[in-house]
């Protein structure tokens, strides 16, 4: 009796829950780090000053 080889086999493994919490805790860091850059800059345009209210 005599198997035939096809080469390798590659299995997709299976994606852990451990693997997509953390890709999404990435992505949530990437968004909120984008949503504080867009403040920042909103903030210089509309009051032409990088300090805060209560420092000037």
């Amino acid at each position: 009796m005599s198997t035939e080889q096809h080469g390798e086999v590659h299995h997709h493994r299976k994606r852990n829950t451990a693997l997509r919490v953390e890709n999404m805790i990435q992505l949530l860091m990437v968004i909120a780090a984008a949503i504080l850059a867009v403040g920042l800059i909103y903030g210089v345009v509309s009051t032409g000053s990088t300090a805060p209210a209560w420092m000037r």
